[in-house]
């Protein structure tokens, strides 16, 4: 059953996503203005001009629609549901997911456009601007690259698998994932660390890797990316197994079939702490 989204809400997100790329492509070899959020947290200028073409296409469109990006971008409501929102669609745009490796010019980034329908996520739109690689699923619908179908890979073995991960930019609490990369990394064929979340998810999507892991995200790393993963016949859980909501801090995403596997790992050497949700 095919999910109800507001009429072009779709096309918005893809032609949005598509012409915020085509921005990144174009600046990604020209002096860039870099400031720092944190020690190794960056954004550019780039990243806030994607964000302004994204947010003003949302807010032309939507105006009673939630809307968050990473970089300030907010639209009445903000972020999570709330009864005194006045609507139920929020929008959860990562500009640039990627931006040290943009900084750097490393060519590995994505634009994130998700839409969620209190508090579930119906809409996910991923676009890779440098191989030209547009993910997107509609909840109900399934999910596609560039218009065709992509379902996630049927390993079981998590000997014969290939996963990735993210680090904290928080230097000091790195504690965590050092140690889950370690058991991982000793007990499958690679873990790779590429810089991007909503990457890293869409290739979970299309069984490019079997599973991924991190901890602390925010919605905008995940949002669209675990709607393509579910509709991908993925599973998308926290740390402990429970139930995933956009608005959460972390997020453990599986073919389905290493599900079981990964979280007995993640919990053996995780801490079972919950983290603090998301707030505006």
């Amino acid at each position: 059953m095919h999910s109800s989204l507001p009429d072009g809400s779709q096309l918005l997100a893809v032609t949005a996503a598509r012409d915020a790329g085509a921005l990144l492509r174009e600046r990604l070899d020209q002096p860039r203005n870099v400031q720092f959020k944190g020690a190794v947290d960056l954004v550019t200028d780039a990243d806030q001009a994607a964000e302004a073409l994204i947010a003003s296409r949302i807010r032309a469109a939507f105006p009673d629609h939630r809307l968050i990006g990473e970089e300030g971008a907010r639209g009445v409501g903000a972020g999570r549901p709330s009864e005194t929102a006045p609507s139920p669609f929020g929008w959860v745009v990562d500009p640039l997911d990627g931006t040290t490796n943009y900084a750097h010019g490393y060519p590995h980034f994505a634009v994130s456009i998700g839409l969620e329908r209190d508090g579930q996520v119906v809409l996910g739109v991923v676009y890779d601007p440098m191989r030209d690689e547009l993910f997107v699923a509609e909840r109900g619908a399934g999910a596609t690259r560039n218009g065709h179908p992509v379902s996630v890979s049927t390993q079981s073995d998590l000997l014969r698998s290939l996963l990735s991960t993210g680090f904290p930019y928080d230097l000091t609490k790195r504690d965590e994932s050092d140690a889950l990369w370690l058991a991982f990394n000793g007990a499958c064929q690679g873990v790779r660390r590429d810089g991007s979340a909503a990457l890293n998810l869409c290739y979970v999507a299309c069984g490019r890797v079997d599973a991924f892991w991190e901890r602390p995200l925010q919605p905008w790393d995940m949002a669209a990316g675990s709607l393509i993963i579910e509709e991908a016949g993925g599973t998308v859980t926290t740390y402990a197994g429970g139930a995933w909501n956009p608005y959460g801090r972390e997020i453990l995403a599986s073919n389905a079939a290493m599900h079981q596997t990964m979280l007995a790992v993640v919990r053996q050497h995780a801490s079972p702490t919950t983290m603090t949700p998301f707030s505006t």
